[in-house]
């Protein structure tokens, strides 16, 4: 497999810069938050209260880590990046731009107007997963929105809430999941694929590029 061989050599001459244990003094961290000894907060970036920054992370600059957010080792939060209502898994990657945790797209049709449907869900990120720059990822309205371990999500994917996401998944660029859409394990959509509300997407099913499924 020569791409699989490509990617261990040219791991072993460009491997990750190691992380740093320490935190920048333009940072801002909770007093009641928990920041591991040996993991590194980048300059003017914000450490919500009572969050959770595991073993050997790397907050970015001007990054921002909301209130009561979780996350195991080893993971990666980007430059600019936002992540709240959420719990993350070890080595997960967010690069940067990614929003994370922010209340779907939820309202009510009344007689006066639109009625806004509280958000009170989380995102639930499982281990090995990474999110591209600039994709959004809507906590869930009650019950969680959840990205399954191994999954990739390219850059400008939207993923709306409760949208339940299977294992090992390929999410290419600018693919947009409606809510409540659920993708089985090793499901793969091309650039800009579109899955609308509520449709199950089986195990190992590829759609094409501008593919859509709507039921």
């Amino acid at each position: 497999d020569p791409m699989a061989a490509w990617a261990k050599v040219a791991a072993l001459f460009h491997p990750a810069p190691p992380v740093t244990a320490s935190v920048h003094p333009s940072a801002i961290v909770a007093a009641t938050a928990r920041v591991h000894d040996t993991a590194e907060v980048g300059a003017m970036a914000v450490i919500g209260e009572h969050a959770v920054i595991g073993a050997r992370c790397r907050i970015g600059i001007q990054a921002v880590v909301g209130d009561g957010v979780v996350m195991g080792s080893d993971v990666r939060i980007g430059t600019h990046v936002s992540v709240s209502h959420a719990l993350l898994g070890d080595r997960v990657c967010l690069y940067p731009g990614a929003r994370v945790g922010q209340d779907g797209f939820g309202f009510a049709i009344t007689s006066s107007g639109f009625l806004s449907v509280p958000q009170v869900g989380r995102v639930v990120i499982g281990d090995d997963v990474e999110i591209g720059s600039n994709t959004t990822v809507d906590r869930g309205a009650l019950e969680d929105t959840v990205i399954g371990a191994g999954t990739r999500i390219d850059n400008l994917v939207q993923i709306a809430h409760n949208c339940r996401i299977g294992r090992a998944c390929v999410l290419t660029g600018q693919v947009g999941l409606a809510g409540s859409v659920i993708l089985e394990d090793f499901v793969v959509l091309g650039g800009q694929a579109g899955i609308a509300g509520h449709v199950r997407i089986a195990k190992g099913v590829r759609v094409g590029a501008k593919g859509g499924v709507m039921t």
